[in-house]
């Protein structure tokens, strides 16, 4: 019987278009941007806003949402530590392929463990793996509860809720940072356009690189 992690006898079966030919014919450059934060912070908002913004260049991308990608491929996980890592593992290597593909890919996810970040980081070329960190207090999100989990959370009926019973830690050098300004949250609008201002700089928006 086959064992996970232990495939056998298989080999990469190169093809004759390649990342820098599917660039090209996109006119721009593949990478993953990975907003992460506690959950109320913005990160799904952020997300599509971001698409949109993208979309109306005419730079084609695609949104991996945490709860979207749980009603499929990832819902055989629960959120027991060992199950956050194994839903992180599966979205970096689809992150990863999307962005071989030449798309922009936004992932949405709470991501709430440093090292597993660093591990989809590291699959990606250097530069490719940008880290969007909603750096939202607590107390904030947790007055948004815009899904009622830290209502469930403070009541005892969820368990291991990030940033209540279970931690969230911090990147140390994310790419890019939101933060309140003068205790008020920034629109979603000027964020995605924060992002799309980093992705023009770097060169992922046009063809040329």
């Amino acid at each position: 019987m086959s064992t996970l992690g232990q495939s056998t006898n298989i080999f990469w079966q190169d093809c004759g278009v390649g990342r820098s030919e599917r660039e090209k014919l996109l006119k721009q450059r593949g990478c993953v941007v990975w907003i992460t934060g506690l959950s109320g912070s913005g990160k799904s908002t952020l997300a599509c806003t971001l698409s949109r913004q993208l979309h109306s260049r005419g730079n084609l991308s695609y949104v991996l949402d945490g709860d979207n990608l749980r009603h499929g491929l990832n819902k055989d996980l629960g959120f027991k530590a060992e199950d956050r890592v194994e839903n992180i593992r599966r979205v970096g290597e689809v992150a990863k392929l999307f962005s071989d593909s030449g798309l922009i890919c936004i992932a949405s996810f709470i991501s709430p463990y440093r090292k597993d970040r660093e591990t989809c980081r590291a699959l990606l070329p250097d530069g490719s793996f940008i880290e969007v960190y909603m750096d939202i207090p607590l107390n904030v999100c947790e007055e948004r509860d815009p899904k009622g989990l830290y209502k469930l959370a403070r009541a005892g009926k969820i368990k291991g809720f990030t940033g209540i019973d279970d931690p969230y830690e911090e990147p140390l050098n994310c790419e890019i940072k939101m933060q309140e300004e003068n205790g008020v949250c920034p629109c979603p609008f000027s964020m995605a356009g924060k992002v799309v201002s980093y992705l023009e700089d770097r060169g992922f928006l046009h063809e040329g690189y």
